[in-house]
């Protein structure tokens, strides 16, 4: 997911916004000299099947098996779901049970395998943190990913991104990182320059912090919610095209829509609460940022691996209903096709705010209007596999880890092999993320998946007229709800700050709710969540 010259790109998870009238695949194949033959591959990843069975009937209670009595039971192993497990294990709660739909832990951290390298289907790396994010830090240390040394963290270069970090294929040329290059003296710099001092200025007066949280919520802070990104760069007279498609790009790369969808201090906020924006006469460097072969993978693996036994996979939530004395949960075991019954002393939904408003039988009054409010960004991430590396015909900087066409539809791809310490690291697996309009959620859900092929194909072809003739296989992951996407009035909404505060036996732990979706977020609410269990208990 793409990062900006020192901006705040979290996570591209993203997703597409060309929809179905791009060109697909038999444009590319009639200019194959191989024939109209589609690559190999198809759909992988989420099972969207299991995620609308809530929509259908429960079992009765009288059909289900004896109940199973656990001490804490965690729906959903994403992030959040992860973080909070690890703490409750840590913490000495063995009595531990996390149930996850899909067969594989992650959510939106998922990782695959394709021509016997690791690649990811969603978030693909993780900024140093500040301080601000003290519980991630605490789990970077841990990881060995930080050191103390000389009074300093300084992170292991190692599973740093490698250079060339970025690039922007840009009037038919690559040029080192993802802002469109600029005269000096022209009108598109000297935008960038206002922005820049925008920026720090916001940052210094009124305050941001990842995660969002530990930045003191403020009548200044409302103002920006209140507004889109859009009409508040209007109000600062920052009209300049390059510096709006660049900042449009950022938006959708983040949050998966553009500005003028998400909200004003969504759209400051990746800048101003880490680094600001860096125009391209500035001296700072670019962020440095962790990233593997798998992307996020990586962390999901270390963070379910002490786990073990205690994640059930492939095993859907169905009903959680909180009682006087317990919980009481009813799942599916996919595998068996077998309806399973929980008694829990505490449940923790670490699920997006509209699926844990589905399963809680009778949902707390916040949840209500918190989940009827949250908007959703669609994703397409396509891992393709080629048979020989790119042609770089276009002048400039060479194949980076991440590169993006000014101006496209996609939001660019990575290259898997860029970290690898193989003396020969020749692309062999890229990433595409496209970003999807809300309306086109339904098309995903197609099980032709060669059109999309096509579509991915397509664009990247722009900038790679050889790629199409070197693809062997094209595996998809489509992400429906990837990621909550901030919209104005998100980030102020009262009812995300109850849901952290509710009393009783039922927990709420996702990125939801700080309005938007990055790994700082989930997994500082899965750690709190599990603060919030440990004190229930011990009552």
């Amino acid at each position: 997911m793409g990062q900006g010259a020192s901006v705040a790109r979290l996570r591209r998870r993203a997703l597409l916004t060309a929809a179905l009238g791009a060109p697909g695949w038999a444009g590319v194949a009639a200019c194959s000299p191989r024939g109209p033959i589609p690559p190999e591959g198809g759909w992988i990843g989420v099972d969207a099947a299991r995620g609308h069975r809530l929509r259908a009937p429960i079992p009765a209670l009288s059909s289900l098996p004896p109940a199973r009595r656990v001490g804490v039971l965690v729906v959903g192993a994403g992030i959040a779901g992860l973080a909070c497990a690890r703490a409750l294990a840590r913490a000495g709660v063995d009595d531990l049970v996390v149930l996850e739909l899909e067969d594989a832990v992650g959510g939106n951290s998922r990782g695959h395998r394709l021509g016997g390298s690791g690649c990811p289907l969603g978030a693909h790396y993780l900024p140093l943190p500040g301080p601000q994010a003290h519980e991630v830090r605490e789990l970077l240390f841990e990881l060995g990913l930080l050191r103390h040394e000389g009074g300093r963290s300084v992170p292991d270069e190692r599973h740093l991104c490698h250079s060339p970090q970025e690039r922007l294929f840009f009037d038919g040329v690559w040029h080192d990182g993802l802002l469109p290059p600029a005269e000096p003296a022209s009108r598109s710099a000297t935008q960038y320059r206002a922005f820049a001092q925008r920026v720090e200025q916001l940052r210094r007066d009124v305050g941001f912090a990842l995660p969002t949280q530990r930045a003191r919520w403020s009548p200044a802070h409302a103002e920006l919610d209140g507004v889109t990104f859009a009409h508040w760069l209007a109000r600062e007279g920052l009209d300049d095209a390059l510096l709006r498609g660049y900042l449009d790009y950022a938006c959708r790369d983040d949050y998966g829509a553009g500005i003028d969808t998400v909200s004003a201090w969504a759209g400051l906020h990746y800048f101003a609460s880490r680094h600001g924006f860096q125009a391209p006469d500035g001296d700072a460097e670019r962020d440095p940022v962790f990233t593997w072969p798998e992307g996020n993978a990586w962390l999901v693996e270390r963070l379910a691996a002490p786990l073990g036994a205690r994640i059930l996979r492939a095993h859907t939530t169905l009903r959680v209903d909180e009682q006087r004395r317990a919980v009481q949960v009813i799942a599916l075991d996919e595998a068996m096709q077998r309806p399973l019954l929980f008694d829990a002393q505490a449940v923790v939904l670490a699920t997006p705010l509209f699926v844990a408003r589905r399963l809680c039988s009778s949902p707390p009054a916040p949840l209500v209007p918190a989940s009827a409010r949250a908007r959703y960004a669609p994703w397409l991430v396509t891992n393709l596999l080629l048979d020989a590396p790119l042609l770089e015909r276009a002048s400039g900087v060479p194949l980076a880890w991440d590169n993006v066409r000014h101006g496209a539809p996609s939001l660019g791809y990575v290259v898997a092999q860029h970290q690898s310490l193989r003396a020969d690291t020749r692309a062999t697996v890229l990433t595409a993320y496209w970003a999807l309009r809300e309306a086109e959620r339904a098309a995903l859900l197609q099980d032709d998946w060669r059109p999309w092929a096509g579509r991915v194909i397509d664009d990247l072809a722009v900038a790679h007229p050889d790629l199409p003739h070197k693809v062997r296989r094209v595996d998809l992951a489509r992400h429906g709800h990837a990621m909550r996407v901030p919209i104005p009035g998100a980030r102020g909404d009262e009812a995300l700050v109850a849901l952290q505060q509710l009393p009783g036996r039922v927990q709420f732990a996702h990125a939801d709710l700080s309005a938007y979706s990055v790994f700082e977020e989930a997994y500082t609410l899965g750690v709190q969540a599990a603060g919030r269990v440990l004190r229930t208990l011990r009552r």
